[in-house]
């Protein structure tokens, strides 16, 4: 089992060596094609340099009539190296391959393509009859039109003894590609076909078994390194079946379309994962801060560079070297971080080393050096350089919790030390403690005593201020009803003093200080505990929102306690309208508006327009207020009738 399959595809590079190519061919002679002889002893034979011919068709119109013709026949090209590539992706590339069987064979054969990634290949197959069929396959068919399912391409032959047959191939691939073509027999491609899944199954086993083992442990301790490096070994994972054809095969059978960009996918996340699981490993933030601000800038550049890929140009996404650059960033990321003493930094580095030696020997395949090239460990180098890089980061993460480990340990012996000489302290604190509690103990017992006979002697003290006091608020009580007693007395006098003779406003004032109390009287006078809605004559009612104002339970109607009373609508300070028309009241009518004027300091017209209305009350409520005293001027306030309510004063 034998593969050159080249990893990165530099365009410029194999532009520059194909043009050296045709230069030498220029030079020398056109030489026959090789045969190719089948011999039983021989189960399997790599088409190289002369054995395979290659015409390139740059407009892709040429016919198979026109290519199989003498006058085409004549520009096939030898190859100059041992695996020819379409080194021009736009255009389509014929080969064409000779074999012969010398002698009677007895195994079946086929040809077998080892390049999984080739869009269209067209193959012409000589009949008995002289003539050719054709059959189409490639990448950007569905697998199940192969004739082998298999991850490559392969051909069934039919050949007789003597006789020469010409394999014609038409290729057309929007990457560059690997014509790698191999004849074998059916019995030894089935042997090397289940090895190779073996193997398979071995690889991707392993990354699986890395993934999940740190899986578990991400979920166990919640650190970001674990579900990175998870995340990191699914998308070699990924990868690797993207290039290897088992993802076409197993996963996406009917989407070929996604052969063309899914690797792309796979690198991205690659590069991307690297980097973040290099800076979670090794700290990188606190231990060398421009180390990673550069990996966030190439973190963002390279996800920003696979949009523009995908968005405007997807034949940029062949540029694989891209790839070198975080890889030179994490693995020069770790060289730093060791020298600064980092010991989980030295697997990490080691890792990386292989991964940097697989990716320098497919470098160098690419270039052209065939001799580094051995068969099947050169063909797979980068996933045998990736499994010991993944073992090397398992044990550099293992090498951390071993750290971390001896650091907790490490803590542990010194707290339980630290603990030791607490105990040691506080027992001697707690005898020092007993020793002084002891002698403490003493003085209080002494003095406990001493507050004991003390407490004794006031109890016998309470029980007689407590009798006192008692004596004290039954005599309290006498003369707070007393001082009540007196009180109503004192304010009834003054109000019948104040109703009986000439006082002044400021003597007037003790009594109605403000508008609360003028307020107050005047609800007293006016309901008296007997309410009448004016609207719905409902006895029932709530307090309103004015001061002393109430609402009819009933019609929710809100009587204001200056409604239907002398004081209604009138500007003229409350108090002073009480004092004008106690004045008014007690002079009989007899006192002017300018004598009222002076004494509260009201305009002349203002207090003219209010004693004329208490003057007319006086004239109409003669029969009322006869004989009423002093209580007679409340009558005038209260007793006033709706059809009396005038313009606002």
């Amino acid at each position: 089992m034998y593969k050159l399959l080249l990893f990165f595809k530099f365009p410029f590079i194999q532009k520059h060596n194909y043009t050296l190519l045709i230069l030498l061919m220029l030079s020398l002679n056109v030489k026959a094609q090789d045969v190719v002889k089948i011999d039983d002893r021989v189960d399997q034979h790599i088409f190289s340099y002369g054995e395979i011919t290659c015409l390139e068709d740059p407009a892709g119109k040429l016919t198979f009539n026109q290519v199989s013709s003498p006058q085409y026949s004549v520009k096939f090209i030898q190859s100059s190296t041992s695996t020819p590539q379409n080194f021009n992706i736009k255009s389509a590339y014929w080969y064409k391959v000779t074999i012969k069987d010398t002698v009677k064979s007895h195994k079946r054969w086929i040809i077998e393509f080892f390049d999984q990634t080739i869009d269209d290949i067209t193959a012409w197959l000589p009949q008995e009859n002289g003539t050719y069929q054709s059959a189409q396959f490639g990448a950007l068919y569905k697998f199940k039109n192969r004739q082998f399912h298999h991850k490559n391409f392969e051909i069934n032959l039919t050949i007789n003894p003597g006789k020469e047959y010409t394999y014609y191939f038409r290729i057309k691939s929007q990457r560059t590609a690997d014509v790698i073509l191999v004849l074998r027999s059916v019995s030894w491609f089935i042997q090397y076909a289940l090895n190779e899944y073996l193997l398979f199954g071995l690889f991707y086993g392993m990354l699986l078994i890395f993934a999940f083992y740190n899986l578990l442990i991400f979920v166990a301790v919640r650190q970001r390194q674990y579900l990175y490096y998870v995340l990191y070994n699914l998308s070699v994972g990924f990868y690797e079946l993207c290039t290897d054809g088992i993802a076409y095969q197993y996963i996406w059978p009917n989407s070929p379309y996604w052969n063309e960009y899914a690797f792309a996918v796979a690198l991205c996340c690659l590069s991307v994962f690297t980097l973040l699981f290099t800076s979670s490993l090794l700290h990188v933030k606190s231990k060398a801060p421009k180390l990673y601000r550069l990996i966030n800038g190439v973190i963002i550049t390279r996800i920003a560079f696979f949009f523009i890929c995908f968005i405007f140009d997807k034949q940029l996404f062949n540029y694989k070297l891209i790839e070198f650059i975080p890889l030179i960033i994490a693995f020069y990321t770790g060289i730093i971080i060791l020298k600064k003493g980092y010991r989980p930094a030295r697997f990490f580095v080691l890792g990386y080393s292989f991964l940097f030696l697989g990716f320098i020997l497919k470098f160098l395949l690419m270039l052209g050096i065939s001799w580094l090239n051995v068969g099947v460990i050169g063909y797979y180098s980068l996933s045998i350089c990736f499994i010991l890089e993944m073992c090397f980061l398992a044990f550099a993460l293992a090498d951390k919790v071993r750290l971390l480990k001896k650091k907790k340990n490490k803590a542990q012996k010194k707290i339980i030390k630290q603990l030791i000489a607490n105990k040691e302290l506080s027992e001697i604190v707690n005898t020092k403690l007993e020793e002084q509690v002891g002698e403490r103990t003493r003085e209080l017992l002494e003095k406990t005593n001493i507050i004991e006979q003390k407490n004794n002697e006031l109890n016998k003290t309470n029980l007689l201020l407590q009798e006192q006091t008692f004596e004290i608020s039954r005599m309290n009580l006498l003369l707070k009803r007393d001082n009540i007693d007196l009180l109503t007395n004192v304010e009834k006098v003054t109000r019948a003093r104040v109703m009986s003779a000439d006082v002044d406003f400021e003597e007037f004032s003790k009594i109605y200080p403000d508008r609360d109390s003028c307020l107050k009287f005047l609800s007293t006078i006016k309901w008296n505990e007997d309410y009448d809605c004016h609207k719905c004559g409902n006895k029932h009612y709530f307090h309103g929102h004015a001061p002393y104002s109430r609402r009819c339970s009933k019609c929710s109607y809100e009587e204001s306690v200056t409604a239907y009373t002398v004081f209604q609508n009138t500007r003229i300070p409350i108090n002073k309208a009480f004092y004008m028309t106690f004045l008014i009241y007690s002079s009989k009518g007899k006192i002017s508006s300018h004598q009222l004027s002076e004494i509260l300091s009201i305009r002349q017209s203002t207090c003219w327009a209010f004693s004329s209305r208490i003057k007319k009350l006086l004239s109409d409520k003669k029969k009322i207020i006869k004989g009423a005293g002093s209580d007679g001027w409340s009558k005038i306030i209260v007793n006033y009738d709706e059809e009396h309510f005038t313009a606002t004063v």
